[in-house]
C-alpha cells in the first residue's frame, strides 16, 4: 500500500469452485511429494526427497567437491566455475558424467568452448583438469584434504 489510500476491510466469502480447486491443488503437491519421497529419487525434484539436505554427514566422512581447473596459455592455473553462466556447464552435469570424462577426457571440450565463449579477449586455454576435494572429517570437523585428479585434456589449437 501506497501512502493515504484507504484500506479495504470488506471480503467476500470464497465460492465452492475456488474452494474445491485450492483443495485439489494441496491434494495434488502432497501426493506428488509422499511419492517422490516413498518411491523416487532426488531426480524427481521439487518432487523428491531432497535426502541431501535430510541428514549431516557423519563424524568421519569424505566430503567431496567436483571442479574443473584451466591453464591457459599465458602459464597461469585457474578455477573454471561450474556454473553455465561462466562456462557453459553445471557442475551437475560434469558430476554425473565422470566415469565417461575419465574415460574419454576431450570430454572437457564443452568446458574449454562455454569459457572461451564467454570470455573472449581473454587468454586461451591450454589444458584443463577434472579435480576433486577430499576433505576429511575428523571428530565432525574438517580434517586433512587432498587433490584427487581425475582426469586431464589438452585443449588442441
Amino acid at each position: 500500500m501506497c501512502c493515504n489510500q484507504p484500506v479495504s476491510t470488506t471480503s467476500r466469502p470464497l465460492n465452492r469452485w475456488a474452494i474445491g480447486w485450492r483443495i485439489a491443488a494441496t491434494l495434488l503437491g502432497i501426493g506428488l511429494m509422499v511419492n517422490g519421497s516413498v518411491r523416487m529419487s532426488d531426480d524427481v525434484w521439487p518432487f523428491g526427497p531432497m535426502s541431501q539436505y535430510a541428514f549431516s554427514p557423519a563424524d568421519d566422512a569424505t566430503i567431496v567437491i567436483t571442479r574443473v581447473e584451466g591453464q591457459f596459455v599465458d602459464g597461469r592455473r585457474a578455477d573454471l566455475p561450474l556454473r553455465v553462466e561462466v562456462t557453459g556447464i553445471s557442475r551437475a552435469e560434469i558430476e554425473a558424467r565422470i566415469p565417461q570424462i575419465q574415460a574419454d577426457p576431450s570430454l572437457l571440450r564443452g568446458v574449454a568452448q562455454g569459457w572461451e565463449s564467454r570470455h573472449p579477449g581473454g587468454p586461451a586455454l591450454q589444458t584443463l583438469w577434472l579435480v576433486q576435494d577430499e576433505t576429511h572429517l575428523v571428530d565432525g570437523r574438517k580434517g586433512p584434504t587432498r587433490l584427487v585428479e581425475l582426469a586431464s585434456w589438452t585443449v588442441p589449437r
